[in-house]
């Protein structure tokens, strides 16, 4: 074979390897791509939605009020952390005689659903292992559009009762160190408030105003806000 020939003959050679891969490409398995694990019937769940308050927005303090202000907002935001039925938490923001606190959900809303829908945690505890409270009491408002509201019926002098209706009566129990989860009201402590006293079938935001009936010394006077909490919910669509 001539030198010409041989050269030919070789890129002819060539040329058929390069149709044969082309032809062959589309068959070949392709890698992955890096964001392929992050969607489809095998990716991990999503974080579920924080059933605490997330944002703070309004706080009124009224007399008295101080103890918490350091921590603040953080301090009424998150997981409650109570110590028991014999002990109040310091983790709180304490209101003042007559203050008041409103509290936003941005990622689950309360809805209306069996019995309890919110939790509100104070720091009430029994005095010298019960069966009386020590007590700071509140009223509990709730709103869809932080616009209208609604309060539930609350009875802040009415220690014989029990203080039907308010916040800040029962102590609580549920804290993150113990594993006692803060939204099931059978457990958790906590002063539980049902949308459909008030008529309502959703709530995103939450109003606590001290009952101005609690004993103010110091800077730790009126209603001692720990947490609140959502125990039927939905995640929140749209505004507001």
């Amino acid at each position: 074979m001539t030198s010409r020939a041989f050269r030919i003959h070789c890129w002819g050679a060539a040329l058929s390897l390069l149709l044969c891969l082309a032809a062959c490409g589309d068959d070949a398995p392709s890698s992955p791509s890096p964001d392929a694990g992050d969607a489809g019937p095998d990716a991990g769940p999503s974080k579920p939605a924080d059933p605490y308050a997330d944002e703070v927005v309004e706080f009124v303090p009224g007399a008295g009020a101080g103890f918490g202000q350091d921590r603040f907002p953080d301090v009424v935001l998150g997981p409650p952390t109570g110590l028991g039925p014999d002990n109040g938490s310091l983790d709180v923001l304490s209101l003042g005689k007559g203050g008041s606190i409103t509290l936003r959900f941005t990622d689950l809303e309360v809805t209306d659903g069996p019995g309890v829908d919110l939790l509100v945690f104070e720091n009430a505890f029994l005095v010298a292992g019960g069966p009386q409270t020590f007590s700071e009491r509140a009223t509990v408002s709730v709103s869809v559009d932080g616009v209208e509201w609604a309060t539930f019926p609350c009875a802040p002098a009415d220690a014989a009762g029990g203080y039907p209706g308010c916040a800040g009566v029962k102590p609580v129990t549920a804290n993150p160190a113990n594993g006692v989860s803060a939204t099931d009201p059978a457990v958790a402590g906590g002063d539980g408030f049902d949308l459909a006293t008030v008529g309502l079938t959703r709530a995103r935001y939450v109003r606590i105003v001290d009952s101005g009936t609690n004993v103010a010394g110091g800077n730790s006077a009126g209603f001692d806000l720990d947490a609140v909490a959502v125990v039927n919910g939905a995640p929140v669509v749209g505004a507001p």
